[in-house]
């Protein structure tokens, strides 16, 4: 065969991209950080995801006209009821995506690298800008 003729595999991606390994973390300019909408919210309820068991369904008020709707992987460290009440600290301009058939319209910040070992919260009323 010519060189021209061996066919070229392409690079496998990963499959599931979270299992894929992360590096440290890039450099970013304050512009880019500037683009991350972060804000203050109280959550109003909480229940398990029917459909996925590490996946709980919340409703948090951000200061706006209606409440969001945010699914979060934190059913391993918190219960629905101790969440209700809570101040937590929200990405408010991440793109809306469904997870398991329940669309997320944001996401809470929590620490903690291999499992969830706390959200990050504020004490400041809902809507109120983090940064």
């Amino acid at each position: 065969l010519l060189p021209s003729a061996v066919p070229v595999e392409a690079p496998k991606k990963p499959k599931n991209k979270k299992k894929a390994k992360r590096g440290p973390a890039e450099i970013i300019e304050f512009e880019d950080f500037e683009k991350i909408s972060l804000k203050a919210g109280t959550v109003l309820s909480a229940e398990p995801h029917p459909d996925a068991d590490k996946l709980l369904v919340l409703t948090v008020d951000i200061g706006e006209e209606r409440p969001r709707t945010i699914v979060a992987g934190i059913k391993s460290r918190f219960s629905a009821d101790e969440l209700v009440g809570r101040k937590v600290v929200v990405v408010a301009n991440l793109a809306p995506r469904k997870m398991r058939g329940v669309m997320s319209e944001g996401m809470l910040l929590a620490a903690g690298a291999k499992s969830v070992v706390d959200l990050v919260g504020v004490n400041a009323d809902p809507g109120e800008v983090v940064r």
